[in-house]
């Protein structure tokens, strides 16, 4: 679950982290008074939940509260990543003399989070990282020591920050670990002319398995226009991809991407090695469509329903390997959810482990000729990718 901006600076200064002062509007005729409020002179600052805003023209400096109602009006509205921009934070510019970089990530393969840092901040810190990885470190963090007094000054060294940055990598791990977070980043972290350390940017990753703990971020925008930070509305995400939402509302774990083979697997797993399987065929899957252990008529109709609503799918490879939900359960709900969808695309099936004979007996009398059966994952994502590529 990706926070705002505006949503991330607001838990960096509840966790003591010094960020400039700042407002969120939607209307352009508002920015003009939060400008006004704000000193006059304004940075207005597009909010995606994406990176490159600024390289896309969605953050740029107004001289005035006239100039940052017209700067508003011309950033709002625009599109940047395929990320429709429905806000603008207006921030109280400073004065820098150094950019840093500093985040905290899951390292998922290592077991631990990994401290990542450099002295070289800002919009380039990707080509840094590409051209130059020896200007950026990368601490191992162990989640049951944390990031003590000593790791902090650890990082800092490792990547050439001033002393005065380690009370803020202290407050990062506290924000990451408090609000259940999978990343915390600032780019720019920088130090001002008259020697402040402040978070000029932010990123947060919450944990979606935690969002019960953290329902005032379920309203997408979190702000009325206008208002400061801080609060948040109820409804439905506005910036969220519209499959990723109907498939929220049907409680299936759904993300779009953007190929043309849709998949549905039971377990994260198989799902994953079934992306890659397809990607190894010459096609690009359309999603990533995880139904577990719940393989019922209802959950295969809804997921089936949400994929051939995505007009780029041009076919559909169903992976399920049997244990504790049968297969010939698995086929019985493809059955059944074929008499509430409509397929218009070729469904391809691979069954195998429990029941999977029984299971496949059961396509076999249904005899649709849309459906597919193939014996072995390999064999399976070769005929998905052809029938997409004939599609």
């Amino acid at each position: 679950m990706d926070l705002f901006e505006h949503q991330a600076r607001e838990l960096f200064a509840e966790h003591g982290i010094a960020v400039p002062d700042a407002e969120v509007v939607r209307r352009p005729a508002d920015a003009r008074g939060a400008a006004e409020r704000l000193g006059g002179r304004v940075v207005v600052k597009a909010q995606v939940r994406t990176g490159g805003r600024g390289k896309a023209g969605g953050v740029r400096l107004a001289a005035d509260p006239v100039a940052a109602e017209l700067t508003a009006r011309q950033i709002l509205g625009m599109d940047i990543k395929g990320h429709r921009v429905r806000a603008v934070m207006l921030a109280r510019p400073v004065d820098i003399e150094a950019e840093f970089y500093v985040s905290y990530v899951l390292d998922r393969a290592a077991g631990t989070f990994l401290a990542i840092a450099s002295a070289e901040g800002g919009m380039e810190i990707e080509e840094v990282a590409a051209t130059r990885p020896e200007a950026v470190a990368r601490i191992p963090v162990d989640p049951a020591e944390g990031v003590t007094e000593a790791k902090a000054a650890e990082i800092a060294a490792a990547a050439g920050l001033p002393p005065a940055v380690v009370p803020v990598l202290r407050a990062l791990w506290r924000v990451l670990v408090r609000e259940d977070a999978l990343l915390v980043e600032v780019n720019p972290l920088v130090r001002t002319t008259n020697g402040l350390i402040v978070a000029l940017d932010g990123k947060v990753t919450l944990d979606g398995n935690a969002r019960f703990r953290h329902e005032r971020w379920a309203g997408g925008e979190g702000e009325a226009g206008g208002e400061r930070q801080g609060g948040g509305e109820g409804g439905v995400d506005p910036d969220m991809d519209p499959l990723e939402a109907a498939a929220a509302a049907k409680r299936l774990n759904y993300v779009k991407l953007d190929g043309e083979v849709g998949v549905i697997g039971n377990g994260a797993g198989l799902v994953m090695s079934t992306l890659d399987v397809v990607a190894g065929c010459g096609a690009r899957p359309a999603n990533f469509l995880d139904i577990g252990g719940g393989a019922s008529a209802q959950v295969m109709a809804d997921g089936l329903g949400v994929i051939l609503s995505d007009p780029a799918v041009r076919s559909v490879f169903v992976n399920v390997f049997g244990g504790i939900t049968a297969c010939d359960a698995v086929a019985d709900g493809i059955v059944r959810a074929l008499e509430s969808v409509t397929l218009t695309r070729p469904l391809v099936v691979r069954l195998d482990g429990n029941n999977a004979a029984r299971g496949r007996a059961i396509l076999a009398e249904r005899a649709h000729p849309l459906v597919e059966q193939a014996d072995t994952m390999d064999g399976a994502a070769r005929r998905a990718a052809a029938l997409a590529h004939a599609g």
